[in-house]
């Protein structure tokens, strides 16, 4: 077979391909808009947005309203992580509620819990979503007064709020 005989097949397959990726693309995305719940082609990533209830309320609470709570007893501060994680260190007065065994902390932890009250669940990390889930089971139990501080433990730390830790 001659060389340009080759490039011309090369080529043609190439044009081919690229043919099929853009229809696949066009109707990929036809589908989509006329979807009712399409995937959104813009959106923003943050923890902290993604935080809304179906009613259009925020979960999120900001560092410094969590902070105010906290020195006026305001509020029951629940971490979400594992046990051995709660161990190492948490928000002072925090009580551990680890999200991936809910069901065997649960009944120990709701006795302390005043439903009036207002929670706030955190955990680590800005994708971590534990403390988001635990919101979510508390309010759907009836519990009103709930918010999720984002990448909660970090930001505590951060700006040298208390904490408790196996040293303290």
């Amino acid at each position: 077979m001659a060389p340009t005989l080759v490039w011309y097949h090369i080529g043609n397959t190439a044009r081919q391909t690229i043919f099929i990726i853009l229809i696949s693309v066009v109707l990929g995305a036809a589908v989509n808009f006329m979807r009712p719940n399409g995937i959104p082609f813009v959106q923003t990533w943050s923890m902290a947005d993604k935080l809304v209830t179906e009613e259009g309320d925020t979960l999120a609470i900001a560092l410094e309203d969590a902070a105010d709570l906290f020195a006026d007893n305001a509020a029951i501060f629940l971490d979400a992580r594992t046990p051995a994680e709660y161990e190492t260190g948490h928000i002072q007065g925090a009580v551990n509620l680890p999200w991936h065994e809910v069901d065997n902390y649960f009944e120990t932890v709701i006795m302390t819990l005043d439903p009036e009250a207002m929670i706030i669940t955190y955990c680590d990390g800005e994708a971590c979503s534990l403390s988001h889930d635990l919101a979510l089971f508390l309010k759907d139990l009836g519990f009103t007064r709930v918010k999720v501080l984002v990448n909660g433990w970090t930001l505590w730390k951060e700006h040298d709020l208390p904490v408790s830790t196996p040293s303290s």
